[in-house]
């Protein structure tokens, strides 16, 4: 059985096991896998770092990757915490967390580059990398969630997370209520890090 086939096993059984009766279709429609991995590599791709300077994703090639649209002034705000603390853990077995702060969503990150950087760094300690403020939705979106979202739903709200193997093919989206300490999220980061 191919990795995918494991992971979505594992990812749904976990979600049954772990969500109440009336949750588990709401956690199971949270989840989005993509249906084949796609020759396309988010490792490909160039963009700007929070600072302004140019930056090759390939220097993450390698590694797993989870992409984030993120914003400072939402209710799912704290999951920096849990990013982090997620990136911590697993940096060490070739896990890295991409930070996209985006605006896309009731203007929740209106922030400059440098108030974002602050706010990050006093408030939850952020020390995965962390990208120029874009759009992760619509016509305008960027190149790299152009490529997120060419098989699977765009971004509905902050904090949803693309899970991108070692080669930079994406593998599956969670929805923004999925906490970085959720289960099923870290059981597929396992998986793809095993995987070749």
């Amino acid at each position: 059985m191919s990795f995918k086939g494991r992971a979505v096993g594992l990812a749904l059984a976990v979600l049954l096991m772990t969500t109440a009766p009336g949750m588990r279709a709401a956690a199971a429609a949270d989840v989005q896998w993509a249906s084949e991995q796609a020759p396309a590599s988010l490792y490909d791709l160039q963009t700007w770092s929070l600072e302004g300077e140019p930056v090759d994703l390939g220097r993450y090639r390698g590694q797993v990757a989870l992409v984030v649209n993120t914003a400072s002034k939402c209710g799912l705000t704290p999951q920096y915490e849990g990013l982090e603390a997620l990136y911590r853990d697993l940096a060490p077995r070739g896990f890295v967390v991409l930070g996209f702060p985006a605006n896309d969503f009731k203007e929740q990150e209106p922030g400059t580059a440098a108030e974002i950087r602050e706010f990050c760094t006093l408030k939850f300690d952020v020390t995965f990398p962390l990208f120029a403020k874009t759009t992760v939705k619509g016509e305008q979106k960027s190149e790299i969630y152009g490529l997120l979202c060419a098989e699977l739903a765009e971004p509905t709200w902050n904090f949803t997370k693309y899970l991108v193997d070692k080669h930079g093919r994406v593998l599956v989206r969670f929805g923004p209520r999925t906490a970085p300490d959720d289960q099923a999220l870290r059981d597929a980061i396992l998986q793809a890090l095993a995987a070749e």
